[in-house]
């Protein structure tokens, strides 16, 4: 008897799921657990493992299909796996094929399966020799560039004698030259649900929220000496590295327990104050902004902290992160800093009534004492809805986090 291989069920918020790749065809041997189907949502990216072992039957469902939970994707024929050759292989050649089977993340696995592409023909420059999106994407643009040089007409004229040599001859460059600029490769994609759904959610904000930005500055000195004093210390204890990211989070929390106001979300004509703090660390991936949540983060210790931010980067490279993992938060953080951004204005992020925007630290002359010194310093953004949050608060909101990097034992203390 048939077993239907079935969509999982989906969350709440989630009403259906695009399938972006199949990595079976009817007739090929399916092992119990091994991953059969990529399902995509609006944020995340859903495997669908096989329940049994068997034979893959008919596919129900194609790549591009809009699937609901519990909808049946394909017929599996259940029965026993013959090790055959391809299984019990003991050459020098099967063992390599073994050690280089190193797992595909969903992105790069559809974009292999896309363009036909043999993984092990391209070097892998992540994690033990993991396949990154942009090794692929490399891949292809020197294939393409190799592709082209090979349709571009270079002609070679036969043995010319003396003085025909001593004739300037241009052609060959113009009709190479030629050649390359009429190179304009286009290529037409849909949006990936979460780039989808992304865009969605910022035109809500703009449209639907009365949304401002305050800006601040402030000397990282401070915070830059702490950490590079206890940064040793604090690795060998914890297993984890002391970023910046933690006395953000920290700060952000002393100035959210002093402005609650900021903590709260509207739901049509009421103002939901939410006795919690879940902060949203926002991450850009392969497939579009995502922002994880540090839940109950005002009961996280620094290690606690930087360790969760560390394994939400493990996921996402992966592609495991859960619903729960992204569900929820009262409050965001964004760092544009790491791309070198200097100042910028954060969109909010729905439901939430405030964001926080960080930047690149860089040196500039500040006065001090009378004195004009060379400091550390980085801009700060917050964008509020103006519905919730008085000018007047968000401004001491953002002199609060101030304060609190500015004099770190404001954390540490919790005075």
């Amino acid at each position: 008897m048939s077993i239907e291989v079935l969509v999982p069920n989906l969350p709440e918020s989630v009403s259906d799921a695009t399938l972006i790749t199949w990595h079976k065809q009817p007739g090929d041997t399916v092992i119990k657990n091994e991953n059969l189907v990529d399902l995509e949502t609006d944020k995340v990216v859903l495997e669908v493992p096989a329940p049994e072992s068997g034979i893959l039957g008919k596919i129900l469902k194609e790549d591009g299909s809009i699937v609901v939970g519990g909808e049946i994707l394909a017929l599996l024929e259940p029965q026993a796996v013959e090790e055959g050759p391809k299984t019990v292989a003991t050459s020098p050649e099967a063992d390599d094929e073994e050690e280089s089977d190193i797992p595909l993340s969903p992105s790069v696995r559809r974009l292999i399966a896309e363009n036909a592409l043999e993984p092990s023909a391209i070097k892998g420059s992540g994690k033990d020799g993991r396949l990154t999106k942009t090794d692929v994407l490399d891949y292809l643009h020197k294939k393409t560039l190799q592709e082209a040089q090979l349709i571009v007409p270079v002609a070679k004229a036969p043995p010319e004698t003396p003085k025909e040599a001593e004739t300037p001859a241009p052609a060959p460059l113009v009709i190479e030259s030629k050649g390359i600029s009429n190179l304009r490769p286009e290529q037409r994609v849909p949006m990936t649900r979460l780039r989808a759904k992304v865009a969605e959610r910022l035109l809500q904000a703009q449209q639907n929220a009365a949304m401002l930005t305050t800006f601040n500055e402030v000397n990282m000195q401070n915070v830059i000496d702490l950490r590079n004093q206890y940064k040793e210390r604090f690795e060998k204890k914890h297993h984890v590295k002391l970023g910046f990211m933690s006395f953000f989070v920290k700060a952000s929390i002393e100035a959210l327990k002093r402005f609650p106001a900021i903590n709260a979300s509207i739901d049509d004509n009421d103002i939901i104050y939410h006795g919690y703090y879940d902060i949203g660390i926002a991450v850009s991936t392969e497939r579009g902004l995502i922002v994880p949540v540090l839940r109950d983060a005002d009961q996280l210790d620094f290690a606690g902290i930087e360790q969760s931010i560390v394994d939400f980067g493990a996921k996402t490279k992966s592609g495991t992160l859960t619903y729960d993992d992204l569900k929820g938060g009262t409050f965001t953080i964004t760092n544009g800093g790491i791309f070198g951004s200097m100042l910028s204005t954060p969109i909010l992020n729905p439901p939430q009534c405030a964001i926080l925007g960080m930047h690149a630290i860089k040196e500039r002359p500040v006065v001090e004492n009378g004195q004009i010194v060379i400091r550390p310093i980085m801009y700060l953004a917050l964008s509020y809805d103006h519905r919730l949050v008085d000018g007047r608060e968000a401004v001491q909101f953002l002199v609060t986090i101030k304060e609190c990097l500015e004099a770190p034992a404001h954390l540490l203390l919790n005075i």
